[in-house]
């Protein structure tokens, strides 16, 4: 049966348009099932019952089920186009991304704008208006798109809560707290240094809303700059966050490979690991963790999510298991009033915050890392802002889950302190459960809190190495730039961060002393980095944030500012610092002699090559006008996404 509408030939046929628009029905229903697999046959009854209607249905469909290009359908072609018209055809531009062309046939036209969109949907899966609207702010900025926006908020909430892995952070130096004051400094240092924490990540939750861009604090302080300084700061802190990264993966994984190699001497307590085979597990744990960011890249939100539910179901079962096998218990008192910290050599104070620092401090650290991730969410300047903020509460809260049972349940600490791998937690596990096995399944749940951790510090690291080698600031960053399409990820990055941090690992070859230096870096780096944009922020009188979508407020804004920017610099001070006194070549801390070998990497880096090519990242001109200069990345060498400053010098910034 032909619908009323369909012009009819003579002798009952069809017509040249009747038939057109029958192919064109027939081939729109095909790639809508495509499309969206189980599409309702409704929809194919609406369009045959409406043909002239196809292509605002098809809008609506595409729109209904968050399919990208819907805004190519809005307005369906001429009735010239379908019937033959053999005069030129005309050229329809709508909105972007795609402009259509309707040739005379109009199933080989309409077949090709929806297939345009079918490979699109396949290619990428950041879909909808969200990851288009990003992308545009992004490309406002600067840079261009070229990773997909397929993170969730939930997910870099994640991201960021494996990075911090309370249980798992708290549970590797656990040592340096009950040197330095035992109960007092294990739950009330971490609960200071939660609160302020949570100010430093709403400093920086402000500023992020503004600035969404993979380079993070980096870019930030390029953009809170003045014109003339932005390339040198931006340069400092790309450098300090750069560091970071890499020294935050590799503390947390080789730390997770000692106390891999610590489960070993619950059964066998004569076993004691060598230099090899410490190194030889921090690089299969490496391994691990590239193969899954490199192979496994589509499921990383999934493994975000799962993270936070491992986290806390971990915490609940030690909780329960430890509360209820533990042979005795101590009194409220002395869990949250003892103190001792004879064990460590520095005055009653000074000691409180040596050991609050070196062990909280270190562990509330990663959630400033995520925003390398803001290219890869949709809305990332409401999703990020809101993740960094959010892990860092829950961080705070689920450490001071994890570590009231453990003080009640705590064994002798003289025994704790004498394990030779400094990683006492194994011990207390198979002390406080009365068996090897039982110590051993709890250790596991930490551990497979470990692998969380360092498969998300080396995505974060590796998105941070991709944002800082784009505005052209590393050594080669020609190729660390790269973005693999088949992955969907920046695979040179990810592996330039990987080999650093094996080559770095083989310092422990030497000095196992100044390896262990490598956590007070990433906290030094780390937190500096986190300071800088703050600080440069307060300089200009907050003016750049002054209408962020996450406000700290007039009054209390400078005054979180000032709080973040005096606890860095006490922070700093406080991780060169040894752990105990006296100090002899085995207890000093090098993490400043790290600290400066890297400063000179950097500081040569910048005379021999980007003080005369590199110009930071696109940065505003200064004054009160929102206006984006694209200053590029090296002379007559934008970046890659970048713009090149010869054609094109101005962006209005939305």
């Amino acid at each position: 049966m032909v619908p009323a509408n369909h012009a009819t030939a003579p002798g009952g046929g069809r017509s040249s348009k009747g038939r057109a628009e029958a192919v064109v029905i027939g081939r729109t229903i095909a790639c809508m099932r495509y499309l969206v697999p189980g599409t309702r046959n409704e929809t194919a009854q609406l369009l045959i019952s409406r043909p002239n209607s196809v292509f605002s249905t098809l809008q609506l469909f595409l729109t209904s089920h968050s399919l990208p290009h819907a805004a190519a359908f809005a307005t369906p072609p001429s009735d010239r186009c379908l019937d033959g018209d053999t005069r030129q055809p005309q050229t329809l531009s709508y909105a972007p991304p795609l402009t259509a062309n309707w040739h005379r046939e109009p199933r080989r036209s309409s077949l090709t704008t929806l297939q345009t969109a079918m490979d699109t949907r396949r290619r990428r899966s950041s879909v909808g208006s969200g990851a288009q609207t990003a992308d545009q702010a992004l490309a406002s900025l600067g840079y261009k798109s070229e990773l997909p926006r397929h993170l969730s908020m939930m997910s870099i909430l994640g991201l960021s809560f494996a990075i911090m892995a309370v249980p798992f952070g708290l549970s590797t130096t656990m040592y340096i707290t009950l040197t330095n004051g035992q109960s007092v400094t294990v739950l009330w240092g971490w609960v200071l240094v939660s609160l302020i924490s949570v100010c430093i990540a709403a400093s920086l939750a402000e500023i992020c809303a503004v600035f969404p861009t993979a380079g993070g604090v980096y870019y930030w302080s390029a953009m809170l700059s003045s014109r003339e300084w932005a390339p040198l700061v931006s340069f400092v802190d790309g450098w300090l966050t750069l560091v970071g990264n890499w020294t935050v993966t590799l503390s947390i994984n080789f730390s997770g490979a000692q106390l891999i190699l610590s489960a070993i001497s619950i059964f066998n307590e004569d076993f004691v690991a060598n230099t090899w085979q410490t190194v030889l597990c921090f690089w299969a744990v490496m391994l691990v963790c590239a193969l899954v960011n490199a192979f496994g890249s589509r499921y990383l939100d999934l493994i975000n999510k799962i993270c936070i539910y491992w986290t806390a179901a971990s915490v609940i079962i030690i909780m329960v298991t430890l509360l209820t096998m533990a042979d005795h218990r101590h009194s409220g008192e002395y869990v949250f009033a003892h103190y001792d910290a004879s064990a460590s050599g520095w005055p009653t104070g000074w000691s409180f915050f040596v050991g609050l620092l070196q062990e909280a401090a270190y562990t509330l650290t990663g959630y400033g890392m995520v925003a390398a991730m803001c290219e890869e969410v949709q809305n990332p300047e409401r999703e990020v802002p809101k993740a960094i903020v959010l892990s860092v509460v829950a961080a705070g809260f689920t450490g001071v889950i994890y570590l009231i049972p453990l003080l009640f349940v705590l064994p002798d600490v003289q025994t704790l302190l004498s394990v030779a791998n400094s990683q006492p937690i194994g011990l207390l596990f198979k002390t406080v459960t009365g068996s090897a096995a039982g110590g051993f399944g709890l250790l596991f749940l930490i551990l497979g809190i470990l692998m969380f951790a360092g498969i998300g510090a080396l995505t974060a690291a590796s998105r941070c190495t991709y944002a800082f080698a784009r505005d052209g600031a590393i050594p080669g960053y020609k190729l660390w730039r790269k973005v693999n399409k088949s992955f969907d990820v920046p695979i040179w990055a990810l592996v330039l961060s990987t080999a650093v941090d094996c080559i770095l690992g083989c310092i422990y070859f030497g000095s196992s002393a100044a390896f262990n230096s490598f956590t007070g870096v990433a906290t030094i780096c780390l937190s500096t980095s986190y300071g800088v944009p703050v600080l440069v922020n307060l300089v200009q009188r907050r003016k750049a944030v002054r209408h962020s979508p996450y406000p700290l407020g007039k009054t209390m804004g400078p005054i979180i500012n000032v709080i973040c920017i005096i606890w860095i610099v006490f922070s700093v001070v406080i991780f060169c610092m040894p752990v105990s006194l006296p100090v002899d070549p085995t207890t000093m801390n090098y993490a400043s002699v790290v600290f400066a070998g890297f400063g000179a990497i950097a500081f040569i880096w910048y005379f021999a090559y980007a003080r005369k090519n590199f110009t930071g990242p696109p940065v505003r001109s200064g004054g009160e006008d929102d206006v984006i200069t694209t200053v590029g990345v090296a002379v007559g060498e934008p970046g890659r996404g970048s713009e090149s400053p010869q054609t094109n010098t101005e962006k209005d910034m939305k």
